[in-house]
């Protein structure tokens, strides 16, 4: 298959991409494709608990950041499908992360140029070059062998999930990492009494924690954190205009240390703590629980998993105590991971970058993946850049512009090395 433009994972940050072609490129995204190993389009799927609602306001969607009046709003969404007014009556900015599932799907139904195709899982991305060394293409190898061709190619996938090495040896059928949360605990019999062990400290480990109360509700769960108790995230109005998207351009130019500096002092806005609502409901649970003399459903603060062996009819891990250096065993049947994702970049990235003999993975402020000399060719990386375009990068907050960003970056090198300036077999794949 020959493309010209291939994003690679249809979540919201591809998704905002697509909506963008649309509306700025009609032609470019004539002939681009968004491709996703999932079979649905879903976002976060394995934390799509019913009650889970977004921790951004929904006016941070694909679109209305960079255009209000675009008919691929959220709100239009709401009203294309009935639901106007009910949202209105909640009093609420933000969705529940269900019906913002279901809005990307309608996203993605709204589409009348850029195609997609799910359930297309990418094994590698490789740079095509000229006998001058000059990139000028892509070629991405699917697992079923299959293999696209594409003059320009969008990574926005998700970093890979963070498991910690200590259990990383363990079967993975006893050990589950949040991102599939849903998909695995429902392969569990409620009806039986498991040993669960919840591991971090982060929102994920939050909701589940909350979720296994109704998943699996005759279980008895130990939540285990190196820190001291949960905390709550440290945001308010004054750090929230950090996550403005015209504060990337500020991230952007600023030198390293301060870069560094900001991305510390706002670690603990979205890592490692928990929503206020979140930690009243926990709390409500856990007194209540109390009062009724129940203790299967607790809290280990201040340990470390020290080691871990499987039995094969049980898990066993090794807790220090922090505070004293006391060593316990907690003999468990199932390990629920709260840690959040590796912060390198993806494998898929790294490779790509061992492909063209790059030091080091840098992006320009536009997103365009530093390939050291001019090129018929482009690359693009979404959602990955936390370190040199900030704190945002990861989240809804800068979506929409960094898709217009994208989007005319590309047309912009389009302008300046036409299509046409590929040569021979390469001009014909394009």
């Amino acid at each position: 298959m020959d493309v010209e433009l291939l994003a690679i994972g249809a979540g919201p940050s591809n998704l905002g991409l697509a909506v963008a072609l649309e509306e700025l490129a009609p032609e470019l995204a004539e002939n681009s494709l968004l491709i996703d190993r999932n079979t649905e389009i879903a976002w976060q799927q394995g934390m799509l608990m019913p009650w889970a609602t977004s921790q951004v306001s929904f006016l941070k969607d694909l679109v209305t950041q960079r255009d209000p009046t675009s008919k691929f709003s959220f709100l239009n969404h709401l009203f294309e499908t009935g639901r106007m007014d009910e949202f209105v009556n909640m009093s609420t900015f933000t969705p529940y992360r269900v019906e913002f599932t279901e809005y990307l799907r309608w996203v993605a139904a709204s589409l009348e140029k850029v195609k997609i195709e799910l359930g297309r899982e990418v094994v590698s991305m490789q740079a095509k070059k000229d006998e001058t060394g000059s990139v000028t293409g892509w070629v991405t190898t699917l697992a079923d062998g299959s293999t696209i061709n594409s003059r320009y190619l969008v990574y926005g996938g998700s970093r890979e999930a963070n498991i910690p090495p200590v259990l990383a040896d363990l079967p993975p059928n006893r050990v589950v990492h949040s991102t599939a949360y849903r998909q695995r605990v429902a392969q569990f019999d409620g009806e039986l009494p498991y040993r669960v062990a919840v591991v971090g400290s982060s929102q994920s480990a939050a909701e589940m924690f909350r979720a296994l109360r109704d998943d699996l509700p005759d279980s008895d769960v130990a939540w285990l954190m190196r820190s001291i108790g949960l905390s709550s995230d440290a945001s308010s109005k004054f750090t929230n205009e950090l996550y403005y998207p015209g504060f990337v351009d500020e991230f952007y130019d600023a030198r390293p240390a301060a870069r560094e500096q900001i991305l510390q002092e706002m670690y603990r806005t979205n890592y490692s703590v928990v929503t206020p609502p979140m930690l009243e409901h926990l709390y409500a649970d856990l007194y209540l629980d109390r009062f009724n003399g129940r203790t299967e459903r607790r809290l280990i603060p201040m340990v470390d998993i020290t080691a871990a062996r499987d039995t094969g009819d049980e898990l066993v891990l090794e807790l220090t105590d922090r505070r004293t250096g006391a060593v316990t065993e907690l003999h468990r049947d199932v390990v629920f991971l709260g840690t959040g994702f590796d912060t390198r970049m993806p494998r898929l990235v790294r490779e790509l970058a061992d492909s063209l003999d790059l030091d080091q993975i840098d992006v320009t402020r536009n997103y365009q993946l530093e390939l050291g000399v001019p090129s018929a060719a482009a690359a693009y990386l979404q959602g990955v850049n936390e370190q040199t375009h900030g704190i945002s990068d990861t989240l809804l907050s800068v979506l929409a512009q960094r898709a217009e960003e994208i989007c005319r970056d590309i047309i912009g090198h389009r302008e300046r090395i036409p299509a046409a300036a590929v040569s021979g077999e390469e001009a014909s794949a394009l």
